[in-house]
């Protein structure tokens, strides 16, 4: 496959969740860039504006397997990993896979669950696995993790620890359709997404993965992500810095971006247009400034070296 053949693929996903997702081009972008660069994607928002319905195409599109977890207070550990079940006729116990052993698993409403709980969550999405009783289990190459979470509903929910929100390649929103594009919505059947095909195989998908490691990126571009996150530590204005693991997805996020224009290479352009997405939920502004504000500030005050 070569790059132009990746572009292509990248725009018949997105335009397929178009078809039940409408007018949220960018957000459907977005999401499809973090998951051929392997991270896991934080959508919050009001309710009904189709997060869930996002979560559910992208996995339809790609041929993969879709999971849903419903986060409730009571939810337990191992409603999400699995657990081991004493089987009485074999006289052993036999494991019994969570949620999490599928190609995408929408988190919904991941706030409204136990701390506790919400860590379970932790192992899987750096590691790819999870260890059950002390033996570890691999999850699918594939394994994306989507969560969602209401911006306006704050009782009964736990705030994500920081080391979780950490672990989320981007945070995004969709916000509301123009009415153009509610009305095409009102058209639809009641599961949009029910009409929705994958346009390629996971296996080809996971190609596509491969091929985003294999963009090139040049010394210029490292020392201008390196500088961009450096940038958010020991300043005034803000609390808690990006730390070296947001380099490491803000490379890979323009890696992504990069092969989705048809290129090899990535630019400081493919940074620039992916830091507010990826800083964003991993630094903490001072004084209820807004985290997005600073990095946009950061993005203006670092020098761009033009390398390729």
């Amino acid at each position: 496959m070569e790059y132009s053949d990746f572009a292509r693929n990248v725009e018949r996903i997105v335009s397929n969740v178009e078809r039940a997702v409408s007018g949220k081009r960018d957000g459907v972008s977005l999401a499809v860039v973090a998951m051929l660069a392997g991270g896991h994607v934080l959508i919050e928002d009001v309710p009904g504006v189709g997060k869930t319905l996002l979560a559910k195409s992208l996995a339809r599109s790609i041929g993969g397997e879709f999971r849903r977890i419903q986060f409730t207070p009571d939810l337990l550990p191992s409603d999400v990993v699995g657990l081991n079940i004493y089987n009485q006729g074999d006289r052993r116990f036999e494991f019994w896979a969570g949620p999490v052993f599928s190609d995408v698993v929408l988190s919904d409403e991941i706030n409204r669950a136990s701390p506790k709980t919400q860590s379970a969550l932790l192992e899987a999405m750096e590691e790819g696995s999870v260890t059950v009783d002390g033996e570890t289990r691999f999850l699918p190459g594939s394994f994306t993790v989507i969560a969602t979470q209401n911006p306006v509903e704050h009782e009964g929910t736990y705030p994500l620890p920081h080391a979780e929100l950490d672990r989320f390649m981007v945070k995004m929103s969709l916000g509301y359709p123009d009415e153009d594009a509610e009305i095409r919505l009102l058209k639809l059947s009641s599961d949009p997404a029910a009409g929705i095909r994958p346009v390629f195989g996971l296996e080809e998908f996971m190609q596509m993965r491969r091929m985003v490691e294999e963009v090139h990126a040049s010394e210029a571009v490292l020392r201008y992500i390196v500088s961009v996150t450096s940038a958010t530590r020991g300043r005034d204005d803000i609390t808690l810095g990006a730390s070296p693991r947001a380099s490491r997805m803000l490379l890979a996020a323009a890696k992504a971006r990069a092969a989705s224009g048809g290129r090899s290479y990535c630019t400081p352009d493919d940074v620039k247009a992916l830091a507010t997405p990826v800083l964003s939920h991993r630094i903490i502004a001072a004084g209820g400034e807004s985290s997005g504000r600073v990095v946009y500030d950061i993005l203006r005050s670092v020098p761009v070296t033009e390398a390729v």
